[in-house]
């Protein structure tokens, strides 16, 4: 099976899905009032984390104008690149695409679904190549630490670690829409990724792959009262997945510490990283953009040796 997946021409298949308006999460955050300059820093930040990797990338570019698909031809080849213009079918609808293209692509084995609002560190997205390599067990990666996963009750639950390639890896029972995967994996659980597409929501849906936080019921009252959103997150988990939680196998989801990237949520950033300086660094329109980034490259190395990494 590995000499196989060696032998596919591209390294990662990505399935890209952007919009033309700033969600509100990210509103304070640097670039936050102009979306295609805010797209354009992500991107180019997620391009500067591939580094070497060979990626074949799907745009799905959702009610987007030219300057969005110039955008993207900028940054990849075009034999590379497959730009799908769509008029506005919205989150769900254009989830259920990423879906179908990964699936039906042959280009890679080890897929990833992004998001336009995801600001990445340089050359560290083959760290998730490699971990999911390495481990057979490991079923979805997603680069983002969320802030939750320390704050909430819903992620009170053992966890996890392990250390490969110089990084902390942890487990995780939820995460937002994007992350990696295999392909045959994606095939595998197809049916419950979809149920997002019906009303299902993605901390939802995570529970019932992970099956963490749905089996207590003291919990589920505690939420009742003090939680009311996690008490209909573990609904929708039984309503959309009861299937896979009771007769599916578990999955695993695992999150890099310190994180490689960041979900652009103002109040829910990835801990211990200067992701504002980065921002600002990855700005081509800023004079000092290098100095910037330069800066945040030494202290994210300082950030790596603090966690043992180098």
């Amino acid at each position: 099976m590995r000499d196989l997946i060696s032998m596919r021409p591209y390294d990662i298949a990505i399935a890209y899905r952007i919009y033309p308006k700033v969600a509100r999460p990210a509103l304070g955050l640097p670039y936050s009032d102009n979306k295609l300059r805010l797209a354009e820093i992500c991107l180019h930040s997620l391009k500067k984390s591939l580094g070497n990797l060979r990626a074949k990338v799907w745009v799905l570019l959702d009610g987007c104008s030219d300057a969005y698909a110039d955008m993207f031809r900028r940054h990849f080849d075009e034999g590379d690149l497959t730009l799908i213009a769509l008029p506005g079918i919205g989150n769900q609808a254009t989830f259920g695409k990423q879906i179908e293209i990964l699936l039906e692509q042959n280009d890679s084995e080890f897929i990833y679904f992004a998001e336009d609002d995801y600001v990445y560190l340089p050359n560290q997205f083959c760290l998730m190549l490699d971990f999911m390599r390495a481990y057979d067990d490991v079923d979805f990666i997603s680069p983002y630490d969320h802030l939750d996963c320390y704050t909430r009750e819903i992620h009170r639950h053992p966890k996890w670690v392990r250390v490969h390639a110089h990084h902390h890896w942890r487990t995780a029972a939820s995460t937002c829409l994007t992350f990696l995967t295999r392909k045959r994996t994606l095939l595998q659980k197809r049916t419950t990724f979809r149920s997002y597409c019906w009303r299902n929501h993605d901390c939802s849906l995570w529970l019932s792959l992970t099956k963490k936080s749905i089996f207590n019921p003291f919990q589920f009252l505690y939420f009742l009262f003090y939680e009311p959103l996690f008490a209909k997150i573990l609904m929708k988990a039984w309503l959309y997945g009861w299937l896979q939680i009771l007769f599916g196998k578990r999955s695993s989801l695992w999150v890099p510490i310190p994180a490689l990237a960041t979900h652009l949520d103002l109040e829910a950033l990835s801990p211990t990283i200067e992701w504002r300086e980065l921002m600002t660094g990855l700005d081509n329109h800023n004079p000092k953009a290098d100095s910037l980034l330069k800066n945040q490259k030494k202290g994210l190395q300082v950030s790596l040796t603090h966690f043992g990494g180098s």
